[in-house]
């Protein structure tokens, strides 16, 4: 089983898909890291895990705390982390927090949202060796409506200029986040490095889904997920049955117990 090199990642631009999910426990890790190219350890395990309302609540530890475990249980995947909110409001600060991810966790890249705004940043950690891959589009950690962006031609140029930006700045990937097909096709036309998407249509070199929605255990999930299955009625029939054992006192039965 080859690792995942970010050298791999560029060479699949307009040749084959790149297969992302997110993971943060060892169990997911495991099997994802079996099949895709990109495990993203993102900070949406606030809301999917902890039940937070969103991704601003998210801390660093907590984020190191789960990708240490997502590392240390992959072999082949590229492990790349979601750097939080306000962790990187310069590029000093952005630095200092990445150099404690990367030295804790032995993750591959970080990921950090935001337009031309960050530009700076990015290559400045580039410089310093911490690989990057960005995050256009609708951005969770600062976004206050999650609506589809991209609808006007104000929104299109500067999704267009902000993917310029980021692909000229050193970073090795793009995702695009809930952008419309036109502009995702457009954008990755026209960079050199490639594109993520998760709500940006087939036309992106690749796709990423959070690892909950897609396996059916999330309470509510967006238009572009596709459910490959439904493990919350599996786990609810489960323990259903578990509980009606116990009482009918069908379990534990002999075969459960030590003599």
């Amino acid at each position: 089983m080859q690792k995942i090199t970010i050298k791999k990642i560029l060479g699949k631009k307009n040749i084959t898909p790149i297969t992302c999910l997110t993971a943060y426990s060892k169990s997911i890790a495991q099997i994802a890291d079996k099949y895709c190219d990109i495990i993203l350890v993102g900070d949406s395990l606030g809301m999917v895990l902890y039940g937070m309302k969103s991704t601003k609540e998210v801390k660093i530890d907590t984020m190191i705390l789960h990708c240490k475990t997502v590392k240390k249980f992959t072999k082949k995947s590229l492990i790349v982390f979601d750097m939080p909110y306000k962790t990187y409001q310069s590029k000093f600060i952005a630095y200092k927090n990445a150099k404690k991810v990367m030295n804790q966790t032995k993750c591959d890249a970080i990921k950090l949202e935001g337009g031309k705004e960050i530009v700076n940043t990015i290559k400045y950690l580039t410089r310093k060796g911490i690989p990057v891959m960005g995050h256009i589009g609708l951005l969770p950690q600062t976004s206050t409506i999650y609506k589809v962006k991209g609808k006007n031609n104000n929104q299109k140029k500067k999704i267009f200029e902000d993917a310029i930006a980021i692909s000229k700045s050193g970073a090795f990937a793009i995702v695009l986040e809930c952008i419309v097909q036109d502009l995702a096709k457009k954008i990755t036309e026209k960079i050199s490095i490639p594109t993520i998407g998760i709500g940006a249509s087939k036309h992106c070199d690749g796709q990423i889904l959070v690892s909950d929605d897609m396996l059916g255990l999330s309470d509510i999930s967006p238009k572009f997920v596709k459910q490959y299955s439904n493990l919350k009625i599996n786990i609810e029939n489960s323990i259903k049955n578990y509980v009606k054992d116990v009482r009918l006192k069908k379990f534990p039965t002999k075969k459960n117990a030590y003599n």
